[in-house]
């Protein structure tokens, strides 16, 4: 198996014709309300029926006080369990299916990096933090029971960059029963690896500092490009790469990649949500699973926390 868009201010000009792909926009950050608090999570979704109750409860118990989804046109249950189990207070639902192209380049634009800005420039200004990840990537506070506790570690910094802790099949050839995060142990041994696929990054910024948005990494009014990891060192862009960057001393990013042979199966079988060519995407993902099993090491941070926690009980 391993061998429609309110409030649009985006600034067109920033666009780089040499990509046919543009992921990356300038905005003009919002303005903090007074009394804006805590961390919100933005993500884009597609089919999550399997996985997102599990997502939800467990950013919901580590303090997460808002959950805006882009929804890139579900077909299954996805929204109608995020509604479940979130009140109207908690959740905001944004329908955001279809694909845009800029007229003068013919680039096409990248949804989840408007989706991004969009998020920042109609509901940043409410909370202190935002956070921008995937239904697969969990957020493990390290220090304190929550978010906005671990988060303290950053020192205040507008632009926490974490790496991506790989995970892989843990063995697993078919789906197993019971919490995802407590099936799946066994991770790539080097989060900022230099192997084919197998690292990037996911921030958590201010929002009303916000000045450029991708979707691996931000800038923030004076700071330009520069990020912080969780405990407040700073970094160039580039820099974040090295391994004098790397910590995982308050918050570890968990990104539960392929999970069984039989998800990385149907993983494969659904296709890229990017315009890549199916081949290539397939290339893609085989490579990543290849290059996070060559070097392993079992991470239980996340059972020991969900057990200390009383959080999804086994």
């Amino acid at each position: 198996m391993i061998a429609e868009m309110a409030n649009y201010r985006v600034d067109m000009r920033f666009f780089k014709k040499k990509h046919p792909y543009t992921k990356q926009l300038t905005i003009t950050p919002p303005k903090p309300d007074p009394d804006r608090a805590g961390v919100a999570i933005v993500t884009c979704v597609k089919n999550e029926a399997r996985y997102i109750a599990e997502w939800i409860e467990f950013h919901r118990a580590v303090g997460v006080v808002h959950f805006h989804i882009y929804d890139d046109g579900c077909d299954d249950d996805t929204i109608a369990i995020a509604r479940s189990m979130l009140a109207p207070s908690a959740l905001t639902v944004v329908p955001w299916k279809g694909r845009l192209v800029d007229t003068p380049t013919q680039n096409l634009l990248n949804s989840q990096a408007i989706a991004f800005a969009h998020s920042i420039l109609n509901f940043g200004n409410k909370y202190a933090r935002m956070a921008f990840i995937d239904v697969d990537e969990f957020l493990l506070p390290k220090r304190g029971d929550t978010l906005d506790e671990a988060l303290e570690g950053a020192k205040g910094f507008p632009n926490i960059s974490l790496p991506w802790h790989m995970f892989g099949t843990s063995g697993h050839k078919m789906r197993p029963d019971g919490p995802l995060l407590r099936n799946y142990t066994v991770r790539g041994a080097d989060p900022l690896s230099t192997k084919k696929n197998a690292s990037n990054f996911k921030c958590i910024v201010d929002p009303c500092a916000v000045s450029e948005v991708s979707i691996h990494h931000f800038s923030t009014g004076a700071f330009g490009e520069n990020t912080a990891n969780d405990r407040g060192d700073v970094f160039s862009r580039k820099g974040r790469k090295g391994q004098v960057f790397y910590s995982s001393d308050f918050i570890q990013l968990n990104h539960y990649y392929s999970k069984s042979e039989q998800d990385l199966r149907e993983k494969i079988e659904r296709g890229p949500a990017s315009p890549a060519s199916r081949q290539r995407y397939e290339d893609r993902v085989l490579s990543a699973v290849e290059s996070i099993e060559s070097e392993t090491v079992v991470d239980t941070a996340m059972i020991e926390f969900l057990d200390r926690r009383g959080i999804l009980p086994a």
